[in-house]
């Protein structure tokens, strides 16, 4: 059974809670779960988890791991999906961070996730951005916002890398693929080693290269789950003529990089100063400092269910 720390607020343990018991068993009809290197999250302190990024389903595959561990999760999203209605009332009551690219709030940004980080909670950072635009799903070029905060706090970068459920969910698809049943396997790395930036100035070279050094670690997990080589260059929106602010093909058109149909729902979008974005667990998809999610359907690679790389076991529960 899982435990919600009684250091958070009564009111976000409840929050947290509702967002568990409503979404977990959607994610367990959805899918077969294979949870690999789970030893390697760091015990009694605060980190920050930087996911590969392919589906909008991507944060409740990531939230629902991190849950089941007892480490609560905290993502940064768009501060507007705070004003919707429904969608801000969990996050707000869930202790999700607003974010906003640009202002004064994006300050208060850091210092609410530093305040996480201090307190032993756990950070999600998807240094991408958004969906990546890559065609066959690889990491593309990312954003130096969890590079920044990583720097900056001195917590853990955790890479993970997951492969599946853009099987069950893709990218702007119309409906979810329930059958046959899919597995998503996850895949946790060691911490990046960012000790060659220790005493580095925070400057744009800095986080550039430290921003390197971590897709470089999400790359190479997602590879060793793909069983596949990744690109030698890795995409760049801006080269291929990208916008880097909203969709760059709308629900169910033609993509412009494959000419094939992209598909997947967005549940919600978010986005960080620097590129630190996560969609919030209860919601869903995201987005970040420069670009709303976007992406094609793959054209190589697939998960190979239920095989574990390297010799790894998979570990967690059906639930």
């Amino acid at each position: 059974m899982v435990t919600i720390p009684k250091r958070l607020p009564k009111r976000a343990r409840i929050w947290i809670g509702v967002a568990a018991w409503t979404l977990r068993p959607v994610a367990n009809i959805l899918m077969r779960k294979q949870w690999l290197g789970l030893e390697k999250l760091p015990k009694g302190q605060g980190f920050i988890m930087c996911p590969t990024h392919c589906t909008e389903i991507d944060p409740i595959v990531v939230g629902h791991m991190l849950y089941n561990q007892d480490i609560m999760p905290h993502f940064m999203a768009k501060d507007g999906l705070f004003r919707t209605p429904l969608v801000g009332t969990v996050l707000r009551g869930a202790r999700q961070i607003p974010v906003q690219r640009a202002g004064s709030t994006a300050g208060k940004s850091l210092e609410l996730a530093r305040a996480v980080l201090d307190e032993g909670g756990a950070i999600i950072v998807y240094p991408e951005g958004t969906l990546t635009r890559d065609p066959d799903l690889w990491p593309m070029r990312g954003h130096t916002g969890a590079a920044r905060l990583a720097l900056m706090t001195g917590a853990p970068v955790v890479p993970v890398a997951h492969w599946g459920a853009q099987e069950a969910f893709p990218r702007y698809a119309k409906r979810v693929h329930i059958f046959p049943r899919k597995t998503v396997r996850v895949l946790v790395g060691d911490p990046v080693d960012l000790s060659r930036f220790k005493d580095a100035p925070l400057d744009r070279a800095t986080l550039d290269a430290a921003t390197t050094v971590i897709l470089d670690d999400m790359t190479a997990l997602l590879a060793q789950l793909r069983g596949e080589e990744p690109p030698a260059v890795r995409w760049d929106p801006k080269a291929h003529a990208q916008k880097s602010h909203g969709r760059y093909v709308e629900r169910g058109d033609a993509s412009p990089a494959t000419g094939v149909a992209a598909s997947g729902v967005a549940a919600s979008g978010a986005a960080a100063d620097g590129g630190t974005s996560a969609g919030a667990q209860p919601t869903g998809g995201t987005a970040g400092d420069g670009g709303t999610s976007a992406g094609a359907q793959p054209t190589g690679g697939t998960a190979a269910d239920g095989e574990s790389p390297d010799g790894a076991q998979p570990t967690g529960d059906a639930s």
